[in-house]
C-alpha cells in the first residue's frame, strides 16, 4: 500500500464507506492535506490503517473523489474501464435495438461504477461529460476502451470543470468523424435537433424522456399548455405532437426562441401556431394574471439555481413560490407538472413544497403520477443522491 497515498477516514464515516457509499467528501477525511494532484489514486483506510476501498482524487461540487473498488488488488487500468463500460452497454441493449429511440445514456457515473463522468449516445455519436480534472486524467483509458468495444461515428466531450467548477468552452471533438450539426435524433419517435459542438448544452435533457412521453400520450390532447423554463421547447414539441390545442413556451434566454422554432420545424409542426415567449418566467406569470390567461397543463422544469438581472432563483428555497404562481394560472382540474433536478433534497421534501403552496393558496390537489430517472440513468442504492430527478403530476381539484 506504500505506493498509493492513504487517506484516513474519520471514524463516523468508516461504516458508510464499508457499506458502499461512493462519494468522498472533504469532512470524511482526516488527512486531506495528502491530496496533491487530481487523478492520483488513493486508499481509504480506517484509523488503524485497515483498507476500506480505493478511489481517485477529483474535485467537483460534490466532493474530492470517488471510490472505484473495494478490492485492494484491483488495478485501475484500461481493463477496468473497459469492463465497466462494457457492462453498462450490455444493460442498455434494449435501447440500442429500439427503432423509435436512438439517443440515451450509456454510462451514468457512480450508478455504473465510476463516479465523475457520464456518456450519452446520439445516433452513432458518443458524448462524454467530464466533471473533474481527476476523472479527465483517465481520458486515454476511456477512449481506448471505446475503440475496443464498439464502432462509432464520432466522440465528443464536455469538460464541465475549471477552477470554479464550470464548463470549459473549447473544441469538443475528440475523434472519429465530425458531425454535421444539428444531428436529428429520435426519442419515442419524436425528432430533436442536437448540437454536440456548441457549448455546455446539447439541446435536449435525456433524463426527461419518460416525462415527455407521458405528456404526449396522456395529458396533451386538446389542452392549452404552458411550458416554463422551456429551453429548446422539448416539452412543447411532445405536447403538440400529443394533440395540444396550443403550446406556450417561456424562457428568459434569447436563443431559446430560435432553438424552439427549430425543434418544432424538425417535427413538421407549424411553429407560428404556437406561442414562443422570451421573458423571465416570473414576469410572465404576472402578465398571465393581468390578462386572465389560464392553462390546462403547466410545466415547471427550472434549473436548480439561476440568476438574472432582476432576481436569483434557488429551487431548494423558491420552488413553493413557483408552484403558487403556477396554481394561479392553472384551470380547475388542470395539471401542473413540477420537476426538479436538485439532488440536495428528496421526494418527501419536494412533495412538502407542493403541500405548502397549495395550503397557502387554499387549493386542493391530488398527485396523480410521479417520476424519477429513466432506466438508462442507472443509479446505485448506496448513493440515493444520484437519483436526483423528481417529477410530480399535480391535479388542481379546486
Amino acid at each position: 500500500m506504500s505506493s498509493v497515498m492513504e487517506l484516513i477516514v474519520n471514524p463516523k464515516y468508516v461504516n458508510k464507506f464499508k457499506q458502499g457509499y461512493p462519494l468522498v467528501h472533504k469532512d470524511s477525511i482526516a488527512n486531506l492535506d495528502k491530496l496533491k494532484e487530481e487523478g492520483s489514486l488513493f486508499h481509504l483506510v480506517d484509523p488503524t490503517r485497515n483498507f476500506i476501498a480505493k478511489g481517485y482524487y477529483g474535485i467537483q461540487n460534490k466532493g474530492v473523489g470517488w471510490v472505484l473498488s473495494h478490492r485492494i488488488g484491483e488495478k485501475i487500468d484500461i481493463i477496468f474501464f473497459k469492463e465497466k463500460i462494457s457492462d453498462a452497454m450490455k444493460k442498455r441493449e434494449s435501447f440500442y435495438k429500439d427503432s423509435e429511440t436512438n439517443t440515451f445514456r450509456i454510462f451514468n457515473g457512480e450508478g455504473d461504477g465510476i463516479g465523475g463522468f457520464t456518456i450519452d449516445y446520439f445516433d452513432g455519436y458518443y458524448l462524454i461529460n467530464w466533471y473533474s480534472e481527476g476523472i479527465y486524467s483517465f481520458k486515454d483509458q476511456v477512449i481506448r476502451a471505446f475503440d475496443e468495444l464498439t464502432d462509432y461515428k464520432g466522440i465528443y466531450e464536455k469538460k464541465r470543470f475549471d477552477t470554479k467548477g464550470k464548463y470549459i468552452d473549447d473544441d469538443d471533438f475528440v475523434k472519429g468523424e465530425r458531425g454535421e450539426f444539428p444531428i436529428i435524433v429520435k426519442e419515442n419517435g419524436i425528432n430533436y435537433a442536437v448540437y454536440l459542438n456548441d457549448g455546455a448544452m446539447v439541446g435536449i435533457f435525456l433524463d426527461q424522456r419518460d416525462v415527455r412521453n407521458v405528456i404526449r400520450e396522456k395529458y396533451a390532447m386538446d389542452k392549452n399548455v404552458l411550458n416554463t423554463f422551456s429551453y429548446t421547447g422539448a416539452f412543447s414539441v411532445a405536447a403538440a405532437l400529443g394533440g395540444a390545442a396550443k403550446t406556450t413556451s417561456v424562457d428568459l434566454a434569447k436563443r431559446s426562441k430560435s432553438k424552439t422554432i427549430e425543434q418544432f420545424s424538425v417535427n413538421g409542426i407549424d411553429y407560428e401556431a404556437q406561442d414562443i415567449v422570451v421573458m423571465d418566467v416570473f414576469d410572465y406569470f404576472k402578465y398571465a394574471n393581468r390578462k386572465d390567461l389560464k392553462f390546462d397543463l403547466v410545466i415547471l422544469d427550472p434549473p436548480s439555481f439561476a440568476r438574472s438581472k432582476k432576481r436569483t432563483f434557488s429551487s431548494s428555497k423558491d420552488y413553493p413560490t413557483l408552484i403558487k404562481d403556477a396554481i394561479l394560472v392553472t384551470e380547475k382540474n388542470g395539471v401542473i407538472v413540477a420537476s426538479t433536478n436538485n439532488a440536495t433534497f428528496g421526494m418527501k421534501k419536494f412533495k412538502g413544497f407542493v403541500e405548502q403552496a397549495c395550503k397557502d393558496t387554499g387549493t386542493t390537489y391530488k398527485i396523480i403520477e410521479s417520476f424519477n430517472l429513466p432506466k438508462d440513468f442507472q443509479t446505485s442504492s448506496d448513493y440515493p443522491e444520484g437519483n436526483y430527478l423528481k417529477v410530480l403530476f399535480i391535479k388542481k381539484t379546486s
